[in-house]
């Protein structure tokens, strides 16, 4: 997974956490402009913003996909001298962009999220004891991060629950809505999951759920999330594919679940996956249509059980 979705931040609400930082940094290193800045594909995505009206912006545009190339904290004094940015629009109009600086959000993977960034509309310079501060502010934010995601992963199977896997997809379908591709959504349903409790016990039970989670994951492409959203039921969103396609991943899940030695190698303790698969048609209006479609396919499975189907 793509390590900045793996956080499941992209596109949420404010949060206090964040937005005591970019009050500080503003206030302490005395900027009009601070922002906690995250760095997707297409764009720079604003977590917490003083002084800025704007959410995000292109990456194309962004001062901070330049600093996120590096580890340390990352100037531009004066932003109509350099030749990278004096034809920036947000240089040439709104923010009048002339200093900025931009220290990275290195997550504990080793991946540079974004950044905890500062912009005035005068150039300056900052000694060693405001880029000191600024870079603590920085750890402050990646802590604030780190702690987020702990919070949104499936302490059995290391996945993300159900919170995580829902805030994800509201990101997602926003994407897709935003640059006119594809999204797909997977339910699955483990069968006779009570049988394989009954047989082996609990303990049984949450090594068969671990093993579904690592098959989905070493499955999927990079960028596709899967959660656990219930007992025995995981979720999995297929950004950019239809659901013919992520019908062949799920497919592809199954027969590796096949090849593992759950408990000892019993043929018995081998589960089968019940998966309805739906795809965002351009009438849903959100992706509880799109779920509704996948839950309703992901029963007519059941049906059969060890079966995928598309709804």
């Amino acid at each position: 997974m793509n390590n900045l979705r793996s956080f499941a931040v992209l596109d949420t609400e404010h949060e206090e956490a964040f937005d005591r930082i970019t009050r500080l940094a503003a206030g302490l290193l005395d900027v009009p402009i601070a922002l906690i800045s995250l760095v997707d594909g297409e764009r720079q995505w604003f977590k917490s913003r003083v002084g800025l009206d704007a959410t995000e912006t292109p990456r194309e545009l962004a001062f901070c996909a330049h600093a996120i190339q590096g580890d340390i904290l990352f100037t531009v004094k004066d932003a109509t001298d350099d030749e990278r940015f004096s034809a920036n629009p947000l240089v040439t109009g709104q923010p009048n962009i002339r200093f900025y600086a931009g220290a990275p959000l290195k997550s504990e993977q080793g991946y540079n999220l974004g950044t905890l960034c500062i912009i005035d509309r005068v150039p300056r310079v900052l000694d060693d004891r405001q880029r000191e501060l600024l870079e603590d502010l920085a750890g402050l934010a990646v802590r604030e991060l780190e702690l987020r995601k702990a919070a949104s992963i499936d302490g059995l199977t290391g996945v993300f629950n159900r919170s995580a896997l829902l805030a994800a997809a509201k990101s997602e379908f926003a994407r897709a809505r935003r640059y006119d591709t594809d999204l797909s959504l997977g339910i699955i349903d483990v069968d006779h999951f009570k049988l394989i409790n009954d047989n082996w016990g609990h303990g049984g039970g949450d090594v068969i759920l671990r093993g579904i989670a690592q098959a989905c994951q070493s499955s999927i492409r990079e960028g596709d999330v899967v959660g656990r959203i219930g007992g025995d039921e995981f979720a999995v969103l297929f950004p950019r594919a239809s659901a013919e396609f992520a019908a062949k991943i799920m497919l592809r899940i199954q027969t590796n679940l096949r090849a593992a030695a759950f408990l000892g190698g019993h043929t018995g303790a081998v589960p089968t996956l019940s998966v309805g698969i739906a795809q965002v048609q351009p009438d849903d209006s959100g992706l509880l249509a799109t779920w509704e479609r996948a839950d309703a396919a992901a029963y007519l499975a059941k049906r059969t059980r060890d079966a995928v189907v598309c709804g």
